[in-house]
């Protein structure tokens, strides 16, 4: 079978693969869609260690074909997500408390184990959710990893309808988000980028202000937020742009009390404020993508068509050039290699 291989010079390689056995829990699934996340550059690129043979990809979407003896919950044609957590460990705190994604001995497709960009994938049977029936395959993979991602952000936030709530990133994941608070939660919505494109499709999506924060001074910032705000501020922010800047950022506008959802993962370490947090009673947490329940109601919102992933097709071929363009932030919602 063909896979996209990280190669030890930061390229990508499509190799003639063959996949082992399956054990018991397994299932096989052929691949049909799979899309690109930024995490994947991340990995190619090595920020989190050496992944030099690791096949990419963890916004799988397939058909299952074959299923080990002991597997009773699925079924061959069963079409199913291949995401991010291939496996956690299933016992003590993180997995016992619905925080499966904290697990310390947690697997990961495409990075710690071999993922979706494969015209066939071995997938643990426990950690795999099925896909809705009337929604679009395409778009769910979309959903598998940016789409849950978002959504459990959203939730970290705590958001409340009505309050305002900051995203800064309209790229493959805050496109999401944008639909997720305000079609899910019912917020009110402030879009920060520095692309006037993107900003161009939050407005369309739903966002009720944008505000292109390139070279954008911080007195200027302050007073464009409480003119929109009425002087109410900002109750939340989410950030899923990849660089220093927002974060710095969305700890200068969030109001006293207010909290700073991390989802992006840039390389540089952040700024902080410290006598603001304290005196402010600022709150910053990380959230990271979303457990399998998480997933499941990600799904369902999006069968709902209250969220509708833009997607444009490509080829595994493609995979290099698709990296290349998201280096640049030419991007907009996302590429998704078709098998």
């Amino acid at each position: 079978m063909k896979a996209a291989v990280v190669s030890n010079n930061k390229k990508v390689k499509i190799e003639e693969r063959e996949l082992r056995n399956l054990k018991n829990g397994e299932v096989l699934v052929k691949t049909e869609y799979c899309g690109v996340c930024h995490t994947d550059l991340h990995v190619k690129n090595g920020d989190f260690g050496d992944a030099t043979g690791t096949i990419l990809g963890h916004e799988g979407i397939g058909k299952i074909i074959k299923c080990a003896d002991d597997v009773k919950d699925l079924k061959i044609g069963d079409r199913v997500s291949i995401a991010w957590m291939y496996e956690a460990c299933g016992n003590y705190e993180y997995c016992n408390t619905g925080r499966e994604t904290l697990c310390r001995d947690v697997k990961n497709s495409g990075y710690t184990v071999d993922g979706a960009m494969a015209e066939e994938v071995i997938v643990n049977a426990k950690y795999t959710v099925k896909v809705p029936e009337n929604l679009d395959p395409a778009e769910a993979s979309s959903i598998t990893c940016a789409g849950v991602t978002t959504y459990k952000a959203v939730k970290v936030s705590e958001i409340k309808p009505g309050q305002w709530l900051a995203i800064f990133g309209i790229g493959g994941l805050g496109n999401l988000a944008v639909q997720y608070a305000k079609n899910v939660m019912g917020v009110k919505i402030i879009a920060l980028d520095i692309d006037e494109e993107k900003l161009k499709f939050a407005k369309e999506l739903g966002a009720d202000y944008t505000i292109n924060t390139l070279n954008i001074k911080k007195e200027e910032f302050n007073e464009k937020i409480k003119e929109i705000t009425n002087n109410k501020g900002i109750d939340a922010t989410i950030i899923t742009a990849v660089a220093k800047i927002p974060f710095n950022q969305a700890v200068d506008i969030v109001k006293a009390g207010g909290k700073i959802v991390a989802v992006g993962l840039p390389v540089e370490k952040m700024d902080l404020d410290i006598p603001r947090l304290v005196l402010d009673g600022i709150q910053i947490v990380g959230s990271l993508v979303g457990t399998r329940q998480d997933l499941k109601e990600a799904f369902q919102f999006a069968a709902e068509k209250k969220v509708k992933a833009k997607v444009s097709l490509k080829k595994l071929e493609d995979i290099n050039n698709i990296f290349e363009d998201m280096q640049n932030g030419k991007i907009v919602g996302r590429n998704v290699i078709k098998f």
